[in-house]
């Protein structure tokens, strides 16, 4: 049961008329006189069975709108059966309880739900605050209806506590994961609480409306309901932040001139547009205060034009790019500002043209352009989907087909759990992600991250591996995109082709980039820790993490034994095996590792140095490193090889650029029996392109016998050991 309560003269209250006022063009409904007439029908008995009880002709009326061949039938026994289960129960402003499930359904009823999502609505409280049973639900509405009452209770029942505890909230989402339609009752429970939040105490009116901002609102904007979005932020703009709130609302009433400034842009965009023989409707859409907000931090002073946009609805998709074409073509464009989200949609199902033009007087417009379809969706998102399971309504005009029957169960996945064939991707990833993540503090955090990316970028894969391109948050780079398209296959990619290019790992991805991932043949190329530097995505990071973790001899020197006395036999680097003997007058050193600079291996000359933590690097006689490190005084440490065969070798390829040329040097590698731990190519220069490999060798003998097959390669004219130029360090202050 909700505890928030109803105070009509409330900021918040007072925030969310103003939204629904600009936004519907109507006043919402009075839940005063919906909480009357439910009194009433209480009282007067039960209404015949050819018409619906008044307290639910308000959502009736709004689910016919969008759906006329709706069978209301199956709301009236839902309404009589909440009405009876809630009776004598009442919020803290004094109204009926049933009063919060007709609003909610009210919500989703304009927003265009179909009559399932309504009916599990209507009886979302049944199960948690009644005696009414699960079981009873299915036997008088069916298995569908009952699964989201299911849903829906659960989510109830977390205590978001503080700061929405971790583990509860990943309980929520494997909840409501496998039916989308779960969430979007819970979105809609919370705006009605949101609005009516009024008499609680100011701060667990912050705690609240803190949740809602953090988690709520962006699953609201990823499952593409911009109609609950929007109020939710003004809501939340209002409690979290009443002196900005209070200044954006002041702007806005203080510029009655906006309205009429966009008017007249749309007066002559539609003149365009009908003189072209283009059906199109043109109208202004007021921004709501969040975005005014927004719009006057990045421009300063506001101008009319900027409290608005124009939206151009249409029939088809081709007429959105013969309006676009029309536009540019009569008024001045503002080319940084067009976007196409038609044929690249968002992640949230949205789809429009956004541009901006300029009219004859200076008066710059953004305009969004989309069928009318796009447009419910782009407002009610999964909402707008209808049932994913079966043969409900849709987001489009009916047909005429028969609705299907909501008692219709959902198909069973292969493991015998559902899945929502309408589920968005990102959706699927966060799901799959939150199995792999160690402990809930480490899936919250990664949660909070992945909500707070505003932007995706959408890159295509050209090696056929993936169905499809992948979405992914902008920034990301080439890591974010193999561990998307390979999951844990990704720890043995070697370098990427980006845009036909060769690119390093670190590569950040543009939107519209292609991208083909080189992954190593061998099974024992691993990722490196230099990755979660690059990686962006929690899949990735996850994924990187949990293998270091299960491999810490990769990463983390050999710990020294806790006996004092000096080693009987030589010290060996754990990553490489390597065995290095280091005379440090009895002391045992933390560990004794070749450097990376130079990576020696027997029988090269050597020589040591002690560094931070009482480690040994060892480093080849003529490395530049260690000749910088003897001018600053550094004492160097007598060290000798010990009897290993093994060891980690650094080579440079020198090459001119050709296609299949990496694919030629990785096998020849393979075939000498050698292991890429990593891999980095440079860009071509001039048609050369460097290749710098980091190879794990089981017998060091073989490495002449390596870089001779190497240089065989067609296109390799040099193969080397790496030797780094030393850099001068910074001091510490």
């Amino acid at each position: 049961m909700s505890p928030e309560a109803t105070n009509p003269v409330s900021a918040a209250e007072d925030a969310a008329t103003d939204v629904t006022v600009r936004r519907r063009g109507r006043a919402r409904i009075d839940l005063r006189r919906l909480g009357r007439a439910a009194l009433l029908g209480a009282t007067a008995g039960p209404s015949p069975r050819d018409r619906l009880p008044d307290a639910i002709g308000h959502v009736a009326e709004a689910h016919r709108a969008h759906h006329p061949e709706a069978d209301l039938g199956v709301l009236r026994r839902a309404y009589v059966l909440a009405e009876s289960s809630h009776r004598g129960q009442f919020r803290k402003s004094g109204e009926p309880y049933i009063t919060h499930p007709l609003a909610v359904t009210l919500i989703l009823a304009e927003l265009g739900a179909e009559t399932t999502t309504l009916t599990a609505s209507l009886l979302h409280d049944t199960v948690e605050d009644t005696e009414v049973t699960l079981d009873q639900v299915r036997r008088e509405f069916g298995e569908e209806v009952a699964y989201l009452v299911d849903g829906v209770t659960k989510v109830e029942k977390i205590d978001y506590g503080a700061a929405a505890e971790p583990e509860t909230f990943r309980k929520m989402l494997v909840a409501t994961g496998n039916d989308v339609r779960v969430m979007s009752i819970k979105l809609a429970d919370r705006l009605h609480n949101m609005r009516t939040l009024g008499v609680m105490r100011p701060e667990k009116q912050a705690r609240i409306a803190r949740v809602t901002r953090d988690v709520l609102i962006p699953l609201a904007e990823r499952l593409g309901v911009q109609a609950l979005k929007t109020e939710l932020e003004d809501l939340v703009f209002a409690i979290l932040h009443p002196e900005e709130y209070e200044t954006t609302r002041a702007l806005v009433a203080g510029a009655p001139h906006a309205a009429g400034e966009l008017g007249a842009v749309a007066e002559q965009a539609e003149t365009v547009l009908r003189e072209a023989g283009i059906g199109a409707e043109v109208l202004v859409r007021p921004r709501h205060f969040v975005s005014v907000h927004r719009v006057r931090l990045k421009r300063g002073e506001l101008r009319g034009c900027d409290f608005g946009r124009l939206l151009v609805l249409v029939a088809e998709d081709a007429d959105c790019y013969a309006v676009l074409g029309e536009l540019h073509t009569c008024f001045t464009p503002v080319v940084s500002e067009f976007k196409d989200f038609i044929a690249a949609p968002k992640f949230n199902l949205y789809q429009s043209l956004h541009t901006a033009i300029a009219a004859p007087d200076g008066a710059v417009a953004e305009v969004l352009i989309r069928t009318h379809r796009m447009h419910r969706v782009a407002e009610a998102g999964v909402v707008a989907l209808g049932n994913p399971h079966g043969g409900q309504e849709a987001a489009g005009p009916p047909d005429g087909a028969a609705a299907a029957s909501p008692d219709a169960a959902a198909p069973p996945a292969e493991d015998g759990e559902r899945v929502d064939p309408t589920r968005p991707g990102w959706l699927s990833r966060l799901l799959d992600w939150q199995q792999a993540a160690p402990d809930p503090d480490t899936f919250w955090s990664s949660l909070r991250a992945d909500l707070a990316e505003d932007e995706e970028i959408t890159v295509f894969p050209t090696d056929g591996a993936a169905p499809g391109p992948l979405s992914l948050p902008a920034g990301a780079s080439c890591v974010d995109a193999a561990y998307a398209q390979h999951g844990e296959a990704a720890h043995g990619c070697l370098g990427a082709r980006v845009n036909g290019r060769l690119a390093p790992m670190s590569t950040v991805l543009g939107d519209g980039d292609t991208v083909q991932l080189l992954l190593a043949r061998d099974a024992v190329s691993a990722p490196s820790p230099e990755w979660l530097d690059h990686a962006r995505t929690p899949a990735a990071r996850i994924a990187i993490t949990g293998w270091l973790r299960a491999h810490p001899e990769s990463t983390a020197p050999a710990a020294a034994p806790a006996d004092p006395r000096p080693p009987a036999g030589p010290a060996a680097d754990r990553r490489t095996g390597t065995e290095v003997h280091a005379d440090l007058d009895g002391e045992r050193p933390a560990a004794v590792r070749p450097a990376g600079c130079c990576t020696p291996v027997p029988p090269d000359e050597i020589t040591g140095f002690r560094v931070h933590g009482g480690s040994v690097t060892v480093h080849r006689s003529g490395c530049a490193s260690a000749a910088a490190m003897r001018r600053v005084g550094r004492a160097p440490v007598t060290v000798r090889w010990g009897d290993t065969a093994q060891g980690r070798v650094t080579l440079v390829a020198e090459s001119f650029g050709r296609p299949g040329l990496l694919a030629d040097l990785t096998d020849a590698i393979a075939t000498a029996g050698a292991a890429v731990v990593s891999a980095t190519v440079e860009p071509p220069s001039e048609q050369r392109v460097r290749h710098t490999y980091t190879l794990h060798l089981p017998d060091v003998a073989e490495l002449p016998a390596l870089m001779r097959a190497m240089r065989d390669v067609p296109g390799v004219y040099d193969v080397r050991r790496a030797r780094h130029r030393a850099s001068p360090r910074p001091r510490r202050a």
